[in-house]
């Protein structure tokens, strides 16, 4: 009887520390699966984290332009009356343009750098990339070329026709956002 159980207390040693270290040998073997797909698909993860850097990017400069376009639209019959308080929507409106001025200012620069970057790791130097590399700089031009030659001289309060000036400026610029998504979406 006391050969049975130390047979059995063997037999029941030898499982666990079977046991244990099969535990270990399938933890090591996961892990190392786990770290040979991360490896293998990390240019693919470092790919999809660029394309969604890409895509806030610009979807926080299109924003700034929307926001400005609604703030602007709220604030136009304070802007081009006769109202007392509007030197002070004239200040809300200057500190609120100087601060979506930062906030499109890191947007451009973010998908500029984040475009670049697609098109040498993985995209190339294509046709079609130097084509929507090109409208992002001509509405970047365009975008500050009016806004240094008819937005700037405004003073407030202001007609109806010079502030009219602002939404030629929206115009163009979603109009350029425009052609660059139609590019993205169905040219490249």
């Amino acid at each position: 009887m006391k050969k049975k159980l130390l047979q059995h207390n063997l037999i029941n040693n030898i499982r666990n520390c079977a046991l244990r270290l099969d535990m270990r040998f399938r933890k090591k073997y996961v892990q190392e699966q786990v770290f040979r797909i991360m490896f293998r698909s990390l240019p693919m993860a470092f790919h999809t984290i660029l394309r969604f850097l890409h895509i806030i990017f610009f979807a926080s400069w299109f924003g700034t332009v929307m926001a400005s376009l609604f703030v602007l639209k709220a604030l136009e019959s304070k802007l081009t009356g006769n109202d007392v308080y509007n030197t002070e929507f004239a200040a809300l409106l200057q500190r609120f343009l100087k601060l979506e001025t930062k906030v499109a200012d890191v947007a451009v620069i973010g998908v500029i750098f984040s475009g670049i970057m697609l098109a040498a790791f993985f995209h190339g130097w294509t046709i079609w990339v130097f084509v929507k590399s090109f409208l992002i700089v001509l509405q970047v031009t365009l975008t500050i070329g009016y806004i240094m030659h008819s937005v700037r001289t405004i003073t407030y309060p202001c007609s109806k026709r010079e502030y009219a000036n602002w939404y030629r400026l929206f115009g163009i610029s979603l109009t350029m956002f425009a052609l660059i998504l139609i590019v993205t979406f169905f040219i490249l």
